[in-house]
């Protein structure tokens, strides 16, 4: 049986990532850090990758993107781009959870995983996950004090990791915390992504939308917000 190949693409947070993998290795990857750059990185990203493994969207057996919650711009570029990849070539699209990505890179470094996306001041976007990745919690919007996950922490060791990790590293004294500032990184959907082909877990083209756990508001302005 041939090595599944995937088009991997992450655009939740500041940085923009896009990885072909074949089987469970990585053929080519690209990044950007570069604040407001989806738009103009993403599909150069995905046409360089292609072009290193020699081969087209067609080629692959199915688009994964990251599904949130996440940057609402972030998220629109990057679904929507997996969309059309997958509409034009007539693959699968898979969608994973941004905080399923972030606990991917923490696996094996606690006895729980705290995945964590900036939303604003002290508030989170969280999910927790066992050592190996398994979420224990569904995704919740929380806003964090000093208490926050204490009997968590009281039990053993937790990492907490994602673009928030550094707000909760202010607030938190606790011996079994561990913080992992980062961002979610297509990389780290291979398995989850491997998985969900495997499971035939595919979103419908059509309708699928980004998670964004709380509703668009346009037009108002920062100080009305803050």
């Amino acid at each position: 049986m041939k090595d599944t190949v995937l088009l991997l693409l992450e655009t939740s947070t500041e940085v923009c990532s896009t990885v072909l993998t074949k089987g469970a290795k990585v053929i080519a990857s690209r990044y950007c850090d570069l604040p407001k750059s989806h738009a103009s990185k993403l599909a150069v990203q995905i046409s360089e990758v292609l072009a290193e493994g020699g081969i087209t969207v067609s080629d692959c057996d199915a688009v994964a993107v990251s599904e949130g919650p996440g940057s609402y711009t972030g998220l629109r570029v990057g679904v929507s781009t997996a969309k059309g990849l997958c509409f034009g070539s007539g693959k699968p699209l898979i969608a994973i959870s941004t905080l399923k990505i972030l606990a991917m890179a923490a696996v094996g470094k606690a006895d729980k995983i705290i995945a964590l996306i900036d939303a604003r001041r002290m508030e989170a976007y969280c999910a927790v996950f066992d050592s190996n990745g398994k979420p224990l919690s569904k995704v919740e919007s929380l806003i964090f004090d000093k208490e926050s996950f204490k009997e968590l922490l009281d039990e053993g060791s937790v990492i907490f990791i994602g673009n928030a990790a550094d707000k909760l590293r202010e607030i938190i004294s606790h011996p079994n915390a561990i913080f992992e500032q980062c961002s979610p990184l297509a990389e780290n959907m291979i398995i989850p992504a491997t998985e969900a082909f495997a499971k035939k877990e595919f979103k419908d083209v059509a309708y699928f939308e980004p998670f964004y756990l709380k509703d668009f508001v346009a037009g108002i302005s920062k100080k009305q917000l803050l």
